[in-house]
């Protein structure tokens, strides 16, 4: 289209879909252009500079890939799907809350990428349709809003790359849809919520990385079978790793698959229905078995669980920068990542060159593996003949 913005859209009227995206624009907005009423509008991936205003009635704005500037103006009273990602719009994020009565029906926001800062407003309350949010790569602070946990239909929450601090809210035990929550460098602390496991269970992405959570990995997280991304790293996270990581397996075994991590947006034009995909990079496929662990850069201790060769086609591990002992479980895995155990000096056994002493190498594999399962049937065993001999004697 050229390299100025088309004043020739200024005498069109009536358009309803307006597609101008990556077209080589390389302009400033005019300020009559936000008069225009079409309700389906992409300028995404040009050059574009100037100011958002308050005058568009789009149902569908996506900027993205833009020079935009300045802050942000109250534009959510109408709109169902807003992308406004990766330009330099700055100052506060308090235009999401500029009414606090008002009800949204935002099904998708992305924010990400910008020159945002200050508090998150704790407003969430009103956002029940929200689907997909992305505020990562700003610089937003305080604590994450308790009513996030409000967010009944959330699948994707991104907060990454920002100032946050605090715990992460338990109210996230609420966003039962979640499939993808990516907190990870923050200055975020407290426990590793068991919740995460308990509650959340179509998780499939877990991104807590350079934070500063702190105590053991849950076992709950065990209970996550879809999992195919666990990012710990970076953390001071301690204690030794759970040995029911082969819970995330069971899929593999059993056959099961389910359809790609993919979300769609439903815009209405004209009585007919389009489909809109949502573009973002955690678009994976299923393929039954945990497919990325890093839990590097931590102070977990202890042996290597013999679990971990259990899972098949892992994609990626990385375990280093630890104080993991013991001997490497051999397996169809752990033995072709030779980066993934560095900065552990009391881990011996392929692929590393130091070799094993015997006390090193521990009891085998089936040993092991027989061990477990004893330890779990005395346990159960334990407390059946404690109940059962305190009837007896009572």
């Amino acid at each position: 289209m050229g390299s100025y913005f088309p004043k020739w859209l200024r005498t069109q009227k009536s358009n309803r879909w307006l597609d101008i995206s990556d077209a080589g624009i390389s302009d400033t907005i005019p300020t009559w252009f936000w008069e225009n009423e079409a309700e389906y509008m992409d300028l995404s991936h040009n050059q574009l500079r100037g100011n958002l205003r308050s005058e568009l009635a789009s149902s569908y704005l996506n900027v993205s890939w833009n020079q935009l500037e300045g802050p942000i103006p109250s534009i959510l009273s109408t709109v169902l799907t807003l992308d406004l990602s990766n330009n330099k719009f700055s100052g506060s994020a308090s235009f999401l809350c500029t009414s606090t009565t008002e009800e949204r029906n935002l099904t998708y926001l992305d924010l990400s990428s910008n020159h945002l800062s200050g508090e998150l407003p704790d407003c969430w309350i009103h956002f029940q349709q929200l689907d997909f949010l992305d505020l990562s790569n700003n610089s937003l602070s305080g604590k994450i809003p308790t009513t996030m946990g409000c967010l009944f239909s959330i699948k994707t929450l991104k907060l990454n790359n920002n100032r946050f601090v605090g715990e992460l809210p338990s109210q996230l035990k609420n966003c039962e849809e979640l499939t993808l929550v990516d907190v990870g460098e923050n200055k975020l602390s407290g426990l590793i919520p068991e919740r995460l496991g308990e509650n959340l269970l179509n998780l499939s992405i877990i991104i807590l990385q350079s934070n500063q959570f702190y105590r053991s990995i849950p076992p709950q997280l065990c209970h996550l079978t879809h999992l195919q991304i666990l990012d710990l790293s970076m953390n001071n996270i301690f204690g030794t790793i759970p040995k029911c990581l082969n819970n995330l397996t069971t899929l593999a075994q059993n056959g099961h698959s389910s359809p790609s991590i993919i979300r769609y947006t439903t815009f209405w034009w004209e009585e007919s229905s389009y489909d809109l995909p949502y573009e973002y990079e955690e678009s994976l496929t299923w393929k039954g078995e945990l497919d990325s662990l890093d839990l590097s850069r931590n102070q977990i201790n202890g042996r290597i669980p013999i679990s971990i060769s259990w899972i098949n086609r892992i994609g990626y591990l990385d375990l280093s920068e630890s104080n993991l002992s013991g001997k490497i479980p051999i397996g169809t895995q752990p033995q072709t990542f030779d980066f993934a155990y560095g900065g552990n000096p009391l881990l011996c056994g392929e692929p590393l060159p130091r070799t094993c002493s015997e006390e090193e190498k521990g009891p085998g594999q089936s040993v092991l593996v027989n061990e477990d399962d004893k330890d779990g049937l005395i346990t159960q065993g334990f407390y059946i003949s404690m109940g059962l001999g305190f009837a007896v004697g009572f």
